[in-house]
């Protein structure tokens, strides 16, 4: 049987294949062409489209890595504890790859806002914390803030 570190390096590498694969923008969307006003590129204000859309479905897969890890029962449930390790290797993956383009500090409080966000809010959802009314301005509060991060970056 393979080591924890074996097993998780295969994960991840095959969790960048299929980032690579699935992500990449279609051929023919690129030009060399000069026209600063309809760039097809794919870039804004010098930060990649494709970074920002790696960083949130990143982030969606930290608050699936979370909750899993709660319900895997301190790794006692394999069905959980699978989905943990999958969803943690291609969360860190995409963190990683949206950090090459973006910000450090920007990439990290936007991944983790989303994370803390959709986790609290699936808690909620599911009756595992209460929707208090301060509870729900508060995470709205935080959504507010990643947005802000996204404008101003």
């Amino acid at each position: 049987m393979p080591s924890m570190p074996s097993a998780a390096n295969g994960l991840t590498s095959a969790a960048v294949v299929v980032l690579y694969k699935v992500m990449r923008p279609p051929w023919g969307l690129r030009t060399t062409d000069q026209y600063p006003l309809s760039d097809k590129t794919g870039h804004l204000g010098g930060q990649s489209v494709m970074a920002w859309f790696i960083l949130v479905v990143s982030g969606v897969l930290e608050a699936v890595w979370a909750t899993a890890l709660s319900a895997s029962k301190n790794f006692k449930r394999p069905i959980p504890t699978i989905v943990f390790v999958v969803a943690l290797a291609a969360s860190m993956t995409g963190l990683a790859f949206a950090m090459k383009s973006l910000p450090t500090g920007t990439a990290y409080a936007v991944w983790v806002g989303i994370g803390a966000v959709l986790t609290a809010v699936w808690a909620m959802a599911t009756g595992q914390e209460r929707a208090t009314t301060a509870r729900v301005l508060l995470l709205l509060g935080l959504v507010g803030c990643v947005v802000g991060l996204k404008a101003v970056s």
